[in-house]
């Protein structure tokens, strides 16, 4: 119920009319002609040292680094876009070793047709996107003897999504489309599959069902930028309360031209993994280049 009433709270801020756009969505102007690429490359860090602190404190390095490609193209009614987001830290803790402190792999390509006169803010789009991590993920001390428990790796899991259906564009700041989807779950580690709903040697499903997408990017003063998307898939087989959502949130305050503090704030539900919201917020400082 939880889940459900906070579904629609996000609806109901997607449809305010402020202008919006997305960190996970592409938009492609209708005033583009040709291609458009573009190609940002970022890397943050931090370091804790400390020796008869009274305070206390744990030694500590960690770096983060993160790149983002896109390119569109727009020729006529015609649209097309690819995305890839990238993101990988680790942190050295004393006495605690190495971990994963960020991790992603997410491609989208997207196609958009205009209905009606060129540039009409009602357009056919479809979706095509992968969703995974680079490296092994664990859920420390989680084991009954303290040990830590492997929950991931690369591929294990992945999730490939097809949509298809009607979008409601009036400007490049804005998105809200719904369709009809297909959704699969492969996990490459058959010892992994049972924790995301798999059955004893089985380790691939694949679902059809009903697809939300909205996007949003305001500028919140000078320098500072929110952005915000919003991903649903609901199995036509399975109740509302198992809609899978996925809520992201990216708020970056510009200090110069290069140096740049990021709040990365994602809410994941998958019932197939936990009945409980997944939550990831990371904040970081550091710099950032444009190399296109």
């Amino acid at each position: 119920m939880k889940k459900i009433i906070l579904f629609i709270l996000l609806s109901i801020l997607f449809f305010h009319h402020n202008p919006v756009k997305a960190q996970d969505a592409i938009v492609i102007p209708d005033t583009l002609a040709g291609w458009q690429t573009s190609w940002e490359v970022g890397l943050n860090g931090s370091q804790a040292s400390y020796s008869n602190w009274a305070q206390g404190g744990v030694n500590n390095i960690s770096a983060t680094g993160a790149t983002t490609y896109s390119s569109l193209y727009r020729e006529g009614r015609f649209g097309y876009g690819i995305l890839i987001n990238l993101r990988y830290g680790k942190s050295q803790i004393d006495d605690e070793g190495t971990r994963k402190i960020d991790d992603r792999l997410y491609i989208q390509n997207r196609f958009l047709y205009d209905l009606g006169d060129e540039g009409s803010i009602f357009k056919l789009f479809s979706n095509i996107r992968l969703r995974t991590q680079f490296d092994k993920g664990y859920d420390y001390g989680a084991n009954e003897d303290g040990s830590d428990r492997l929950i991931s790796r690369f591929f294990a899991p992945a999730y490939f999504t097809e949509d298809i259906g009607l979008a409601y564009i009036p400007n490049d700041n804005f998105t809200y489309e719904m369709g009809f989807g297909l959704q699969q779950t492969y996990v490459a580690d058959q010892d992994l599959a049972p924790l995301y709903g798999f059955d004893e040697n089985e380790n691939f499903r694949s679902e059809a069902g009903l697809t939300i997408g909205a996007s949003y990017q305001i500028d919140l003063a000078e320098n500072l930028t929110y952005g915000t998307s919003l991903n649903t898939f609901t199995n036509v087989g399975k109740a509302l309360s198992s809609t899978d959502i996925h809520f992201n949130n990216k708020l970056v305050g510009r200090i110069n031209s290069f140096m740049n503090a990021t709040l990365n704030l994602d809410f994941v539900y998958d019932d197939d993994y936990s009945e409980d919201w997944q939550v990831a917020q990371v904040l970081s400082l550091g710099v950032s280049f444009n190399l296109r």
